[in-house]
């Protein structure tokens, strides 16, 4: 599948996560042949995955497809696949089903996975929360646990099917902890006649002092008080020592549960160790043009990179971040044909958030923090505005206008995986079968 004869630099983009999209987008008036490759064929608004695993919303609201997005760009192709290995030195990419596709550029937006620090093996008893997949199965589980304890005489069972869990307090753990405590105790609880909101318990588990450890103090005691006036137990300085089946083991406590959700780490894709490049925290390591070490065409972005701010740390994973990579990357190939001179990416912080359950939210935008229904409304706009499609912004203000209102979830579906009926084979089908 290498491209002969090219006139055109050709760039190869891997992902179509926030940084991917934006890359291509930024190139539409370069000179340029873009190929957009991408195991899913959808974008996937991530920081609202949490409203579909909570019920609030369905995977359609939060997803659109990336040739809808590109489809009037002329110089982008799209196509649906898994990139294995990437040759640097030979410029190209190979992909699981054998196909090779050559480059002149790259860009690695290939995103991260669930990291569970070296206890994979938690993965067997918790759900992470990383892609449609992911928020669908936690929604199972979570609608699934109501109905079970619905008929459950066993009182002990009912309080562990009625205990979820949270692991993680960054924006994530706080969001998806804040909507569990209203899916539980003001949706859910009044539609089963067997049970009460007294029933229901969600734990958030932090190892640090502190949820939201990534804004400032005053708004994390904000988000904590927040948390806790939902009904959410928060155990602060935690760190999980075990997860069995049907229970969270801690350093001076032991919760039984069924229903764990994971929310507290990344780690990259499987790509970024074959790129022949060293890894450092287990990212690609970029500099300040984002390229990797030694191959000035090549470059990292979003999760999977790891690039230096003004303050000697790590910049945050966040969909800004990405997004701002990946024009910066357009610009430094668009720069490169221009024979124009590389400036450094300079990460322009435009502010955090997190919402916390219906009118409370905490917001930091440069020195200046909100919380309550004012950062409630700014995450709103925020979202709204980042959402891509028009439709898919539309759903989901009339699908939150809706929520606010009558305190419902709509998206409340328990889905199971597929599988086609066996088909009922006649002896004489049979022996026709074994004679050809």
């Amino acid at each position: 599948m290498v491209v002969v004869g090219e006139t055109k630099a050709r760039v190869l983009i891997i992902g179509g996560g926030f940084g991917g999209l934006e890359t291509a987008k930024a190139l539409a008036d370069v000179p340029v042949s873009v190929t957009l490759v991408d195991r899913n064929n959808h974008h996937l608004f991530q920081p609202l995955l949490y409203q579909v695993a909570s019920a609030g919303l369905s995977p359609a609201d939060i997803a659109i497809p990336i040739r809808a997005v590109l489809s009037g760009q002329e110089n982008v192709r799209v196509l649906m696949g898994e990139v294995t290995d990437v040759d640097l030195d030979q410029g190209e990419a190979r992909f699981e089903d054998g196909g090779v596709l050559g480059f002149d550029y790259l860009v690695v937006a290939a995103g991260a996975q669930t990291n569970y620090f070296g206890n994979d093996h938690w993965g067997q008893h918790t759900v992470s929360l990383k892609t449609v997949e992911d928020a669908i199965e936690m929604r199972r589980r979570v609608l699934s646990a109501f109905e079970k304890a619905e008929r459950e005489t066993d009182q002990a069972r009912r309080r562990r099917l009625l205990t979820f869990v949270v692991i993680g307090a960054g924006p994530t753990g706080v969001e998806l902890a804040g909507a569990m405590a209203e899916l539980s105790t003001r949706v859910l609880a009044g539609d089963y006649r067997n049970l009460s909101p007294d029933d229901c318990r969600v734990l958030l588990i932090e190892m640090a002092d502190r949820v939201l450890t990534s804004m400032a103090p005053s708004l994390s005691e904000s988000a904590q008080k927040d948390l806790e006036k939902l009904g959410v137990e928060v155990r602060l300085g935690q760190a999980v020592k075990s997860i069995e089946d049907s229970r969270v083991i801690l350093p001076n406590e032991i919760i039984p549960t069924e229903t764990v959700l994971w929310t507290a780490g990344v780690a990259p894709v499987g790509l970024a160790a074959k790129l022949g490049t060293p890894l450092k925290r287990g990212r690609l390591e970029v500099g300040s043009d984002c390229a990797l070490p030694h191959h000035p065409r090549a470059f990292a972005v979003g999760d999977i990179a790891l690039q230096m701010g003004e303050d000697g740390k790590p910049l945050p994973g966040v969909s800004p971040v990405a997004m701002q990579q990946g024009r910066y990357v357009a610009s430094v190939i668009e720069g490169d044909l221009a024979g124009r001179k590389r400036a450094p990416f300079e990460f322009r912080d435009k502010g955090a958030m997190a919402t916390i359950g219906r009118s409370r939210a905490v917001a930091e935008i440069g020195r200046l923090r909100f919380s309550g229904f004012f950062a409630w409304f700014l995450w709103l706009a925020v979202h709204l505005f980042y959402l891509v499609g028009f439709k898919n912004r539309v759903s989901v203000l009339l699908n939150w206008i809706w929520q606010y209102v009558v305190y419902r979830r709509g998206a409340r579906l328990i889905t199971k995986a597929w599988s086609r009926p066996a088909v009922p084979v006649t002896e004489d089908e049979a022996g026709r079968a074994l004679h050809n």
